[in-house]
Formats: C-alpha cells, structure tokens, sequence
C-alpha cells in the first residue's frame, strides 16, 4: 500500500506539472500573440523608423559617405569612368559606387600616411626619413583598395567560368523539354544562385521591360568580360537571326563547355609540378637535409674528423 501510494503521489504531481507547463506555454504564446497585434496594429512613423537604426548608420555612414563622394568627384572623369568599369565587373561589392570607390581610396591613403607619420614621429625616427616612410604606407594604403577590387573582379569570373558548364546543361535540357529560352533562363536562375544566374536574372528583367533578347544578352557578355560567355551569347544571338534551332546550338554550346573545362583541368594538373618546384626548394629541400645529414656531421665532428682535417 504504501509503494501504490507513492506511486500515486508521483502520478498526481506529474500531472500536476503537465497541467502547469501546458498552461505557462498557452499563457506565453498568447502573450506573444497580443503584442505581435499591438505592433502590427499600431503606425509607425518614419522617425520610429529612423530611430531603429544605430548611430553610425544615421549620423557618421551619411556624413563619411557625402563628404567621400565631395573629394572623388574631384577625380578625373577617366579615373571615375575605368573605377565604375572594374565595380560592374566586380558585381558592385559592398554596393559601392565609383564616387564612394574613390574617396575610400582618398581617405584610406590620407590616414595611412598620417597615421604612419605619428607613429615613426613618435618612436623617435628623424622627420625626413619618416616623411617618406609615410609617404610610401600612404601610397600602400591609396592602391589596396584597387588591388582588392582586381581580386573581386578575378575571383567573379573564375566563379562564372566554373558556373557556366552546368548552366548550359541545365539550359539544353530544359529546352529539349519543351521549355523556351527565357524560360529555360528562369529555370537556371531558380536552381542557383551565383554570379552568373544573377547575370541570367538581370537579363530576363531587362527582357521583360521591352528590351531585345539579343541587346540583353550581349550586354551582359560585355559586363563581364568572360570570353566563353561572349562566344555562347554570340552563338545564341546568331541561332536568334537565323532561324536555327536553339535546342541543337545549346548542345553543341555544352559540349564544347565540357571540353573546355577538361582541358583547364589537365592545364591546371600539367602546373602543378612547376608551382610546387619554388616550396620544395626553399622549404621542404633544407628542412629534408638537416634531418637527413644533421646527424652524421654532428657524429663527424664529435669524431674529431674535422678537426683532424683542418690540422
């Protein structure tokens, strides 16, 4: 009796506490329920909105971005034009603009110099050899935004060229199947998303305000400078002209992609003994030897051989 009462006991509290839990979880997710209304059901202004925001995204971003763009747009019109060209073939990283490009470039190059300055000033260095330390940092620091946006504009069309042999796949199978080109382009852009399928996705929006296929096409082989896109839109546009088959010209357009990208691989294979030539000389070769011959020539001198030979 007594075991069957404890028993009891215990039953009657855990349903007790499965009443309770039930109960606290009902209770919060109503709670959540009215204040989810509350905020949807009462307005916000723009000024609730702008408040949302952090400090340095109402107050310093806008006023470093207006006064970058004031001293860029005192950089030459050239300078301006062939920075929007690389930002295009980058895909715009980080949304900048050419103006916000260069007066990052400006402003990066200013602080380095005068940071570096302080610096070499403060540990004692003479002003002359400091002032061109400086002055070379600055410099340093005014082309590392080129150089990194070169490495955006690299690593976009590597990703494209790898991009592109599946795309083309999955376009002439859904053009054997029935589909249309822009459609087959909508189905590409729904499977992935990477560089290209953006450049895909770009292209059917500008299909769809009223431009031409082949004016859309083209300008995206143009934005990015990839010569086997230019010869698959070239390949494309002329099919277009000339009445002949989408379907036929997409397969051999993926074949000759396939091929291409065999042969890129055995290149790259083919590279790899000459890349690794530099490593195994300066690295691999000296640490080999000191393990290999350490020993021996510790021996040799223990021996007293060296000592004999130069007596």
């Amino acid at each position: 009796m007594n075991v069957l009462g404890v028993l009891l006991a215990f039953m009657t509290a855990g349903s007790i506490a499965l009443v309770a839990v039930g109960l606290a979880l009902f209770l919060e997710e109503r709670r959540v329920q009215e204040r989810l209304f509350q905020y949807a059901s009462r307005g916000v202004s723009l000024s609730d909105l702008e408040m949302e925001r952090s400090l340095w995204q109402r107050v310093f971003a806008p006023a470093f971005a207006r006064l970058t763009r004031q001293i860029a747009s005192l950089a030459p019109q050239a300078m301006l034009a062939r920075t929007r060209r690389h930002l295009e073939l980058a895909g715009h990283p980080l949304g900048l603009r050419a103006l916000d490009f260069v007066g990052l470039r400006v402003f990066l190059g200013l602080g380095t110099g005068v940071a570096s300055l302080l610096f070499l000033g403060a540990v004692g260095i003479e002003f002359g050899r400091a002032f061109v330390l400086a002055f070379l940092l600055g410099a340093l620091g005014f082309m590392l935004p080129v150089l990194w946006l070169g490495s955006k504009v690299k690593q976009r069309k590597q990703e494209i060229l790898r991009a592109l042999p599946d795309a083309l796949d999955l376009l002439t199978i859904s053009v054997e199947a029935g589909l249309g080109f822009d459609a087959a382009l909508a189905k590409v852009t729904e499977k992935w998303d990477n560089a290209l399928t953006r450049e895909f996705a770009r292209v059917l929006a500008e299909i769809r305000v009223g431009k031409l296929r082949r004016e859309a096409l083209r300008d995206m082989a143009e934005r990015v400078e990839v010569p086997e896109l230019k010869s698959f839109v070239a390949a494309i546009v002329q099919a277009d002209q000339l009445g002949v088959s989408i379907g036929r010209v997409l397969h051999v357009q993926a074949a000759q992609m396939r091929l291409r990208r065999r042969q890129r691989a055995e290149e790259i294979a083919r590279q790899a003994p000459v890349k690794m030539l530099l490593p195994l000389v300066f690295l691999i070769f000296p640490a080999l030897f000191l393990v290999l011959l350490g020993p021996a020539f510790i021996s040799i001198k223990n021996s007293g051989v060296l000592g004999m030979m130069g007596g």
